[in-house]
């Protein structure tokens, strides 16, 4: 099995961040290769499109209001892994918060580093954006 993570240190409060990313409907709010997103399944399922066009479907698997984490898993994308699981978390420090996102997945017809390497770049980019949303 395959992982993949990144973190970002931020100055702002925990809580604010939370505000933004913690709802499983809320990635086209801070991530903008992820412009839409639909719920079904009593907001269990999240049905996701991406700017290329492709449909992402997730399941979330955990959520934790008061620990500021969820975690999730992709039913279908096109994504060359299998056994995805994913967790995004914020975490309080005495400058602000740090936010992590992580993953496990089994890569499909790629190696584990080339698998590990496209998540990493993702979670990178996607706390990148993260960043510059709040900042703006």
């Amino acid at each position: 099995m395959a992982t993949a993570q990144a973190c970002i240190d931020l100055q702002i409060n925990a809580d604010r961040i939370w505000q933004l990313i913690g709802g499983f409907d809320t990635l086209p709010d801070w991530l903008p290769f992820v412009p839409q997103s639909a719920l079904s399944e009593g907001g269990r399922v999240r049905t996701l499109k991406s700017i290329d066009g492709d449909t992402i479907i997730e399941r979330l698997l955990d959520f934790n209001e008061a620990g500021r984490s969820y975690s999730y898993t992709i039913l279908q994308g096109p994504a060359p892994v299998r056994d995805y699981q994913s967790t995004l978390r914020v975490v309080s420090t005495s400058e602000g918060a740090q936010v992590h996102w992580s993953g496990s997945f089994v890569p499909v017809g790629i190696s584990e580093a080339e698998a590990s390497a496209m998540f990493a770049t993702i979670y990178q980019d996607g706390l990148a954006a993260l960043k510059q949303t709040l900042e703006s």
